[in-house]
Order: C-alpha cells, then structure tokens, then sequence
C-alpha cells in the first residue's frame, strides 16, 4: 500500500481496473446508476404519499415519521454490517440483485397495507432489502476505478438520489392523483423486479473469489480494528450523521409543509384536471432531481480536479457547501408563497449535492479493499439511523407539539426549522477532517 504524501497516486485497486474494457465498465456504471434510481425511488415514493396516506389511515405525523424514518433505518443499517462483510468476501453483483428484488417486491407490499402495522412492516421490509444495495456497489465501483477519478464514478452512482427522488415524487404524485396511493407503489416495485435479473445475469464478479476465501477470514471485528485508528473516517460519519438529519427530515415533510403552509395557492395554481399534490409533486421532483443532479455532477469533478493538487479538497468541498446550505434552508422555509419557497429550494439541495461525491471517495479510498463495503456500510449505518431513522421522526413529534399551539400548518415549519443548523455542524466535522485526511489516505 501506498501512502498518501498529498497529491493523488497510484493505478487502481484489488479489482483490477485494466482487465475489463472501458465500454463494460461504463455499461456497470450505468447499471449501477439504474440500481441505485431504484432504490431511492422506492425509498422516497412514499414521501409523496404521506398526505393520502395520513387521511386514509388516520394516522398521525409521528407516525408518518415512523413509516418515512425510522422503520426503514433500522434495519437498513443493522443488516448493512453482515452484508457488507459478506460482500467483501463474496459475489457482489448477485448479492445487490437479491437486494433489488427483496425490496422491489416489499415496495409492492406497501400498497397493499390496510393498517398503520401493515404499512409499518412492509416498509420494514423495503429497508432490509435495501441494505444490500449501497455498500457492495460502492465496493464495486472502487474496484472498477483509480484514484483519480474515484470521487467522479461515485458521484455518477450518487446519482441515483437525485433521479429517484424526481421519479418518486413526479410520477408518484401523479400515479396517485390518478389512481390512489397504492398504485404508486405497485408502480414502482416493477422495474426493481425485471433489473434483478438483468443485474445477475450480465455483471461479473472482478475478483477471484476462491482467492478470497481461502485467505484469512477477516470479519467486522478485523475491519473495525483498521477503521477505528481512522480519525478522517470519524469526522466524514460524524459530518454526514448531522447533515442526514436535516436532509432525510425535510425531504419526509416538504409536501406536507407545501401544502398545508401554502395549500391554497397551489390550489388555485394546479393544472385544470388534477389536485395539488401533482403540482407539489412535480415541482419538488423537478427543484430536487435537477438541482440535486447538478450539485452530485459538480461535487464529483470539483473534487476530482482539486484532489490533484491538495488531497484535502474531499472535505473542503462538502465543508463549504453545508455551512452555505443551512442558511438558504431557513429562507425557504420563510419565504411568503409556494412559487418563492420553491425557486429559492434549488440553492440548498444543489448545494448539499455537492458532498455525494467526495465523501465516498474518501471513504473508499481510507481504507484498504477488502474493507471498503465494510466502511461504506459503517457510515451509511450511521447516516441512515441518525439522519433518516431520527430525523423525520423527531420532525414528526415536535411538528405534533407546536401544532397544539401553533396549528398543523406552523407547527410543521418550526419543527423543520430546528434542523437549519444540522448542515453548519456538518460543515465543521468535515473542516476537522480535513486535518488528517492526507496522512491517512491509502492510494492503492
């Protein structure tokens, strides 16, 4: 292994980034891409739904929390860590199809739920599913890519946020406007399903697995003894826990805040045919999946370009980007209409787009190959518990408690107000990182 000295080195990984030809490793990219559209795709589609779904199952904001938040997160993030491990010793492709087709077929399950319990388990379900996606396809790509241009292939697969988040609240809206809540979900379960085999069948495992095994039987207990010694990987958790909390707990409650805050004018405003939440939908599909495109582009090449001269610009760019983030959250949540809270919603999330990028580079790059699914594992465990398991939740409650005084309108935007400074305390975990990131980078 080499050590990082400040400048980036070094040819590639395990995976051997020359044995397969440039137009398969862009066909596995894009496939990737597609995995990754899909699983937040499933994930977010409900956040769309949450306003139907509260009527008709009478249901309360902490238990939309609940369903948004924290019945996915916790078991994403437990079963994350075995998966990972697995997948670090094991076929990685076949792994994330399994993936795909568990949660595809629990999405579909979601439509079919009569209770706040059944919802609750399929959802469940669709988490634990989900946890085989991120972490192996992270390793993939690293053994697909070098150094250099890492943090851009990352950011191509980070991707997948943005586009699934513009399909999940687009066409969610409209599939529900159209043909109920449940449809939505029937609606996205299928192309998961037909990609899992495609996935299976197509993609190949780059490293020699009998290799693998008959080497020495490193488990979670080997990875974190290389990891805890990582003070960079620390701050980069510690940075993404915080800015997770603001953005998985908006991203659960921004139809709601939209229609009950501004609820009349976007009535007044939607098309002739349809109901507020397809114009809600549209719009916050468009503002989030083109913005957040634009800043998951920008942050990958910025990075990549920066790195060669100064190893540092992986936490620089994600540092900057959230200290500015969290003063542009709080003048969407007071701007006076619909039309003006959505225009200024471009600035922050394309600027909270920025970290996808660097961030998991650096991470992929901490440490050494047979660890990388481990450590993606580690630090999506701990972004998904805190950010998408604690952050609508706690939305949810204190959006109940400020409705008692304030009403279910207000009461909602101070609760989402108490998370602007989430992205500034993200910011100076990332700074921090920047202290030790030179000295700890391995560049093979």
């Amino acid at each position: 292994m080499s050590r990082a000295t400040g400048t980036a080195q070094g040819s590639g990984g395990e995976g051997g980034t020359a044995s397969v030809s440039p137009s398969y490793r862009r066909y596995i990219l894009t496939l990737l891409l597609v995995v990754s559209t899909l699983n937040f795709l499933d994930r977010q589609i409900i956040n769309i739904l949450v306003e139907p779904i509260k009527q008709d199952l009478q249901l309360a904001d902490w238990q939309l929390g609940m369903l948004t938040g924290l019945s996915f997160a916790l078991f994403y993030s437990v079963l994350g860590l075995p998966i990972a491990r697995l997948a670090d010793r094991s076929n990685r492709p076949v792994i994330i199809g399994i993936s795909l087709l568990a949660w595809s077929a629990f999405t579909a399950l979601c439509g079919l739920a009569s209770s706040f319990v059944q919802l609750l388990l399929a959802r469940i379900g669709v988490g634990c599913g989900e946890a085989g996606g991120g972490p192996p396809s992270h390793s993939l790509i690293a053994d697909f890519t070098t150094p250099q241009n890492r943090a851009s292939a990352l950011a191509y697969f980070s991707l997948g946020s943005p586009i699934g988040t513009l399909l999940g609240l687009g066409l969610g809206a409209i599939v529900a406007d159209a043909f109920g809540w449940r449809m939505a979900f029937f609606v996205a379960a299928v192309p998961g399903i037909l990609l899992a085999a495609v996935l299976m069948a197509t993609v190949k495992e780059p490293r020699d697995l009998r290799s693998l095994k008959a080497g020495p039987k490193a488990g979670i207990r080997e990875a974190w003894i290389e990891l805890r010694s990582k003070r960079t990987f620390w701050w980069i958790c510690l940075a993404g826990a915080a800015t997770s909390v603001a953005t998985y707990g908006q991203g659960a409650f921004w139809s709601s805040f939209f229609l009950r805050v501004h609820g009349e004018e976007i009535a007044a405003l939607a098309p002739t045919g349809t109901g507020p939440l397809v114009l809600v939908g549209l719009s916050l599909g468009l503002v989030k999946g083109l913005s957040g495109v634009a800043g998951v582009i920008t942050g990958g090449l910025i990075t990549d370009r920066l790195a060669r001269n100064d190893l540092r610009s992986y936490c620089s760019v994600p540092a900057i980007a959230l200290m500015l983030a969290s003063p542009a959250f709080v003048l969407v949540m007071l701007a006076p209409d619909f039309t003006t809270a959505a225009g200024l919603l471009i600035l922050p999330v394309f600027l909270s787009s920025l970290i996808f990028g660097p961030s998991f580079a650096a991470v992929q790059t901490l440490v050494s190959p047979g660890t990388r699914a481990t450590a993606a594992a580690i630090l999506l465990f701990i972004l998904t518990l805190t950010g998408l398991g604690l952050g609508p939740l706690l939305i949810g409650i204190f959006s109940d408690l400020f409705a008692a005084s304030l009403g279910s309108a207000e009461g909602l935007r101070w609760a989402l107000l108490l998370t602007a400074p989430a992205n500034l305390v993200a910011g100076i975990g990332f700074w921090l990182a920047r202290r030790t990131i030179v000295q700890e980078l391995e560049l093979d």
